[in-house]
């Protein structure tokens, strides 16, 4: 068997009741929510009971889908099933941070905390749009991103799924110019422009947070979305970057297949990297882990 990979899923699939059977079930998948809890009061409730409203705001939804994607995967700890190397989509990177141990659960979850308020901040007083575009090519997206003022590829999905961000203004005449070229566009229902310059001092606000924080060396690989490689250097150069920066997803995958990673095991909430992962690449495996019964239906 070939090396096996934790991937921490990002914000966009968060739902009211999302770990709770998880929690109730596992000591490990507890103490990650009392430890949230100990830090930001509520965050428990609030990924249990609360409301999609609240759940969509970014400053809520990056701690509360934080605790979800580590409450997993300590959970499959837990359960002795261990990654050989970690990777995290956009927020899911820091969870990644704290299970290589660059980071401790507790520095990460309020780092991820900060985070989401600065990233908040920065989309009210800088407002954007986000796109996701299919059926044609990164390169082909690239080529039409040049012919719109402020308009950026951030996330590298797959193949045929790039995100692009915009401004409000520009997004329906970028829909329209996708089409042109045979592609397809869909606006998504985010608060921010993010991973691109719309996001500059979000990552300047957070640079200046973590200058007296400790980075430790990881425990395992912890790939990053602005390289698609290996931590190496300047660590909180990287998690600066990260927030104004394409997440180069399927590079990551890529990269990590090519380093002999065979199974991918996805944990925290819903499915989206699963589902890209095997659009990358249909022959490795990949799993989705966010409840007792995903851990239980786990055939490595």
């Amino acid at each position: 068997m070939g090396k096996i990979a934790f991937v921490f899923s990002g914000q966009g699939a968060q739902y009211s009741g999302m770990g709770k059977a998880l929690c109730s079930s596992s000591a490990a998948a507890k103490a990650v929510y009392d430890m949230a809890d100990g830090v930001r009061e509520g965050t428990s409730k609030m990924c249990f009971e609360g409301s999609a409203e609240d759940l969509n705001r970014t400053v809520n939804t990056q701690p509360c889908v934080f605790t979800a994607d580590l409450a997993a995967a300590r959970a499959l700890e837990e359960k002795e099933i261990k990654p050989d190397c970690v990777a995290g989509f956009s927020l899911g990177e820091i969870a990644a941070l704290a299970f290589s141990g660059i980071l401790t659960d507790e520095e990460a979850f309020k780092l991820v905390c900060k985070r989401g308020e600065l990233m908040d901040k920065a989309a009210t007083e800088n407002p954007g749009a986000m796109a996701a575009v299919m059926k044609i090519t990164p390169e082909q997206v690239e080529e039409i991103c040049k012919g719109f003022d402020k308009t950026y590829p951030v996330n590298y999905n797959s193949p045929a799924q790039t995100v692009v961000a915009t401004t409000s203004e520009n997004a329906e005449a970028f829909c329209e110019a996708v089409k042109a070229a045979g592609g397809r566009a869909k606006l998504l229902a985010v608060s921010g422009a993010f991973h691109s310059p719309f996001m500059a001092q979000a990552a300047d606000g957070l640079a200046e947070y973590i200058k007296d924080i400790d980075f430790k060396k990881p425990q395992l690989e912890i790939y990053s979305d602005v390289t698609a490689l290996p931590y190496e250097g300047d660590y909180k150069a990287l998690v600066k970057a990260q927030v104004e920066s394409p997440v180069r997803w399927q590079s990551i995958v890529e990269n990590m297949i090519d380093n002999g990673v065979d199974t991918f095991i996805e944990v925290g909430v819903g499915k989206t990297l699963t589902g890209l992962i095997k659009r990358i690449n249909g022959d490795v495996k990949a799993f989705k882990v966010e409840t007792p019964e995903d851990i239980e239906a786990l055939e490595l």
